[in-house]
């Protein structure tokens, strides 16, 4: 099964970041890829520019584009791993792993539904499966 776990920070854990040894964090977290990629479960980890992102606002017709990400926001989503696991407790496991910068921080943990969740007779799902086994994702 994958599970996408989601690193957040509040305000607090990106102003504990400022004054981080930037090359001390790059060697925690690539510590712990390290493991990840060793166990065999990592499929992709990004972390993401919140200086170039943009909110698109479904609220209305057409929709509205603003900068983002929402600045109300107490724990923007900061960067991401997908991983293939067991259970949801073995991504449970490897989300206590991940390397600790304190407070404010924290990793949302969610299962990636797959194709074969949705409707098999659906035309939208049928060209999707032909596109993802054309492209080795199946």
């Amino acid at each position: 099964m994958k599970y996408m776990l989601i690193w957040r920070a509040s305000d607090e854990g990106n102003a504990a970041m400022a004054d981080a040894d930037f090359e001390k964090v790059l060697a925690s977290v690539g510590q712990y890829n390290d493991e990840l990629i060793r166990a065999g479960v990592l499929i992709a980890a990004e972390g993401l520019a919140p200086d170039e992102s943009v909110v698109v606002d479904f609220s209305s017709e057409p929709p509205v584009v603003t900068d983002g990400p929402y600045g109300e926001t107490k724990e923007l989503f900061g960067g991401f791993y997908i991983l293939n696991v067991a259970s949801k407790e073995e991504a449970i496991e490897w989300a206590r792993r991940a390397p600790s910068f304190g407070p404010g921080f924290k990793t949302e943990i969610r299962r990636v539904t797959t194709i074969d969740e949705f409707p098999q007779d659906n035309e939208w799902i049928q060209k999707e499966r032909a596109w993802r086994e054309a492209t080795g994702q199946l």
